[in-house]
């Protein structure tokens, strides 16, 4: 596909996701969601690539639904925007969350509505310190999606969710970090070669356990402890026959470093 919403790249096994629309602060509208959506199910079928950074064209990382979109108003005069999010942002967090590779968001700037939500969805979110986090629906009547409804209270309670969701105030990036939201903030001028060191260092690991490892986080909130067990020992099972593990072993007995496939 020819993207002229995006950019993406792969370097290394490191794949690179860069919404394009900098003169829009990189807000979605329908035609960048085919193209997200095309690029993601490349990743999924791509097993040279073993790790998913995304951010955001010029100064912001994406402001979130583009209202002036055509996709917005398309078959009636109030457009269904239940239509637009069961048709685009529900298969984007889902293909996001069923990835096959670790994810990274490298947030340079405002991340807004739904983008603050697709920052949300990657395992691992570094920000510049002059990033920000917005929940801007209440300001024009609805709700946050995405899954930001899921993502809020289970990185922040309750509470702060609440707070953040109602007011819409917007949360400073350190804040964001030191509240959980994020992994980490880190300087502006470093955010380029902290996310490349992290994209690295991922595209080196254990592919399967990791994504593993998110499955089952995932899955705790509601699954008793004996299902919970039971899962761990299913992914253990299936993980204990990979080429990865016997290389892990390998390296450990040898006193070497593990040269990891991904398989």
């Amino acid at each position: 596909m020819d993207y002229q919403n995006i950019r993406f790249e792969v370097t290394a096994g490191v794949a690179r996701l860069t919404l394009n629309r900098p003169d829009k602060l990189n807000s979605f509208t329908g035609a960048m969601h085919v193209e997200l959506r095309d690029a993601l199910d490349s990743i999924q079928s791509d097993h040279s690539i073993r790790v998913l950074v995304t951010t955001g064209a010029g100064r912001a990382f994406c402001a979130g639904q583009d209202l002036a979109d055509p996709d917005m108003a398309v078959g009636a005069t109030v457009p269904d925007i239940g239509n637009v999010v069961e048709q685009n942002y529900k298969p984007l967090i889902l293909r996001l969350q069923n990835l096959r590779v670790p994810t990274v968001a490298m947030v340079n700037g405002v991340a807004a509505g739904a983008g603050a939500s697709l920052a949300l969805a990657c395992d691992l979110v570094i920000a510049g310190k002059s990033a920000s986090f917005l929940q801007a629906f209440s300001k024009i009547g609805l709700i946050p999606d995405t899954g930001g409804t899921w993502f809020l209270p289970q990185r922040v309670g309750m509470a702060r969710a609440l707070g953040l969701a109602m007011l819409a105030d917007k949360l400073p990036a350190e804040k964001a970090a030191e509240w959980g939201l994020i992994w980490q903030a880190v300087e502006d001028a470093e955010l380029v070669a902290t996310v490349d060191k992290l994209a690295t260092q991922l595209a080196g690991m254990p592919t399967k356990a990791l994504v593993r490892t998110r499955q089952a986080l995932h899955a705790a909130p509601t699954h008793t402890l004996e299902q919970q067990l039971s899962m761990e020992g299913g992914f253990m099972r299936e993980l204990g026959w990979s080429p990865d593990f016997a290389e892990g072993v390998a390296a450990f007995m040898e006193k070497r470093a593990p040269r990891f496939t991904g398989n």
